[in-house]
């Protein structure tokens, strides 16, 4: 990395009177690690110390961790997930008049802030601010910041207080009366306490703010009880708030090791046990339960201690709840930490152990009340997260499961036809309402279907789960075309009449209560339905269209005509009779069929058929192959509006050979 840095104002006096003074060391744009990253940001903040910048003094490792984590995921973001080339700037602001501490300000750039990150999800509702995990860490550990945008650029910058400047030298030195270690700690020379010890003693005696008790020694030691008193509690509700959104319980797992390490521990391990095996079987090394995930201040022993805990996990008893429960070091400890202080906190959530969660902390004698307390305050959260993100899954198998049964395994092959087919439900992890099918009749004939239910989720499945089956079962019966619409109307309207009555027997058997706000539900279908019988030459195409957007016959000299006439909702009117409309498919003709997905896609008060907008894009793909067709289609939907599409959306291309 090629740093460059800066002076400005600094004289050879310090005590000199004059404007405050800056010093500052950059990275120009470049596609940097976030390790990367991270190491500029401590040597950055090592060079100023040997440089003598008198500033520099006051950067406690507090300081230091909070504006790495920053750096960290803000570079995350912008390089990992959006692929960005990012400039990184470290500034350090000496206090000027009527200001009480120096400042270091941290700039990242971005000069691709147009591009959008990868696999980005849609944006929230208007007016719900929502600034992704990094710009929430960034609000949460500086004292101010902001977002700046220049041609080209946008730059995220924070300003975090250097608030150890202005420590006076005794506040480095144990005052008499500290609590001198344990017999058999580790001493200095002729049994005496270093300074350090003596340092840690006291802070364990005294109870100081828990940043401070937790960072290597020597520190500063002073009887500041704020961070205890308001800053947990700001601690505990980001906590909460970046564990909450969280639907992967390994992403759970990971968000707890960040916001652990280095705040109150050196590392930290998550097991989980395997909500397949059965019974919960949450303590490390016990039969599914698994490593989730391993985090220490330094990446470079994460895989070291992994391996430790794997081979010798920690044995918690029988008894241990959801308190802390002194474990044994791990080991010999990583690299370079041979001794140190670990807990374990059992993650329990509605009686049930969902895993367990160690901390550790290199030279420390004991975690201090305040720091057992806290973290088994967000141990609860965590479980909690973790039951969470569980019953989300579950839910979200469940619902995959019945997408796939509601839609066909595969697109039947129609001799002397390409298939085109786009099919994406607006949630991802759940049935949609719309569903399509291509299947053969019997010999010589294949029929399609393209349907749109009315509503979605669990209502529009079963709607779903009565149309398909019957549809195929009807076609292969030898039912024309017409003939099918009208046997599932009237299956549809008897489903909703059944339903209807047994919602009553309910209701009656209860006195009276629950009786739904808007009645039974009404089940209407929208459906376009044909088949087709390939002949020398072409195809012959029978179709019919209930309530549905009308299909559109593009010629290979790009005129483009409806192919059907619109009829009644399925599911509506009693004994409604249905009726068909055939003609031939010559070779380059294209059929595109179409759910309100498409049609209705809506950019401010327009929508995309408005004008023919669907016709006139079909008539640019004259001469096209069926797949390149419903990709081109496709684009240009989501072409038509910056929001992401708020409705299912399917679309059906027949192009005959």
């Amino acid at each position: 990395m090629q740093r460059e840095t800066e002076f400005r104002g600094y004289a050879k006096d310090p005590d000199r009177p004059g404007p405050p003074a800056v010093v500052r060391t950059s990275l120009p744009g470049t596609s940097l690690s976030p390790a990367d990253a991270r190491q500029f940001v401590r040597t950055a903040l090592a060079d100023w110390s040997e440089l003598g910048v008198p500033a520099a003094a006051g950067l406690t490792d507090r300081v230091a961790d909070d504006a790495v984590l920053l750096v960290s995921e803000l570079v995350t973001n912008a390089v990992v997930h959006a692929g960005t080339a990012v400039e990184l700037l470290c500034r350090l602001d000496e206090a000027g008049p009527g200001e009480d501490t120096d400042t270091l300000v941290i700039e990242v750039s971005d000069h691709h802030p147009s591009r959008a990150v990868r696999g980005e999800q849609p944006p929230p509702p208007g007016g719900t601010p929502e600034y992704g995990r990094g710009l929430r860490l960034v609000a949460t550990l500086s004292e101010s910041w902001g977002i700046t945008y220049r041609t080209g650029t946008k730059t995220v910058w924070a300003r975090l207080s250097a608030e150890g400047a202005r420590l006076p030298a005794e506040a480095w030195l144990p005052t008499e009366g500290a609590r001198l270690p344990a017999e058999g700690a580790r001493s200095g020379h002729d049994g005496e306490s270093s300074a350090s010890e003596q340092a840690q003693a006291q802070a364990l005696q005294r109870g100081p703010r828990t940043a401070e008790i937790l960072a290597p020694l020597p520190r500063p030691v002073t009887h500041d009880t704020e961070w205890v008193n308001r800053g947990a509690l700001s601690f505990l509700a980001e906590a909460s708030d970046l564990l909450a959104g969280q639907f992967d319980e390994d992403l759970v797992a990971a968000l707890a090791g960040q916001l652990l390490v280095p705040r109150l521990a050196d590392w930290c391990a998550v097991w989980l046990d395997d909500a397949s095996e059965g019974p919960a079987r949450a303590a490390p090394g016990a039969p599914g339960a698994r490593l989730a995930r391993v985090w220490h201040t330094c990446e470079h022993r994460v895989e070291e201690l992994r391996r430790v805990l794997e081979k010798d996990p920690p044995q918690l008893p029988d008894t241990a709840g959801s308190g802390a429960c002194p474990v044994p070091w791990p080991g010999d400890g990583p690299a370079g930490e041979s001794s140190g202080t670990a807990l374990a906190y059992r993650l329990t959530a509605g009686g049930r152990a969902l895993g367990t969660l160690v901390i550790g902390r290199t030279g420390l004698l004991r975690f201090p009340d305040e720091v057992t307390g806290l973290v088994e305050d967000f141990s609860r959260r965590v479980a909690l997260a973790v039951s969470t993100a569980r019953r989300y899954q579950r839910q979200a198998n469940i619902s995959q499961i019945l997408q796939r049964g509601l839609l066909p395994s595969k697109v039947a092959q129609i001799p002397g036809v390409q298939s085109g087919l786009v099919y994406e439900p607006r949630d991802k992890g759940g049935p949609g309402g719309d569903f399509y099918d291509v299947f053969q009749a019997g010999a010589g004939r294949w029929c399609f279907a393209l349907g749109d239910v009315q509503g979605k989720g669990p209502e529009a499945a079963v709607v779903i789960g009565l149309a398909r089956p019957w549809l195929r079962l009807l076609a292969r019966e030898g039912y024309q075309v017409a003939e099918v619409l009208d046997r599932l109307n009237q299956l549809l309207l008897d489903d909703a009449t059944e339903a209807a009555d047994a919602a009553a027997a309910v209701v009656a058997v209860a006195g009276g209560q629950g009786v739904p706000a808007d009645g039974a539900t009404a089940r209407f279908l929208s459906l376009l339905y044909g088949e087709l019988v390939p002949y020398e030459g072409g195809v012959r195409c029978t179709i019919a269209c209930a309530g549905h957007p009308l299909p559109l016959l593009l010629s290979p000299e790009g005129e483009v005509r409806a192919a059907a006439t619109p009829q009644m909702l399925l599911g509506v009117v009693d004994d409604e009779t249905y009726t068909s409309e055939s003609f031939d498919l010559r070779t380059g003709d294209t059929l595109l069929c179409v759910t309100d997905g498409v049609t209705e896609r809506r950019s401010g008060r327009l929508q995309f058929d408005d004008g023919d907008g669907l016709a006139r894009a079909l008539a640019e793909c004259a001469g096209l192959d069926a797949g390149v067709v419903a990709e081109r289609i496709r684009r240009l939907v989501h072409e038509f509006s910056e929001r992401p599409p708020d409705d299912d959306m399917a679309l059906l291309v027949l192009r005959a050979e």
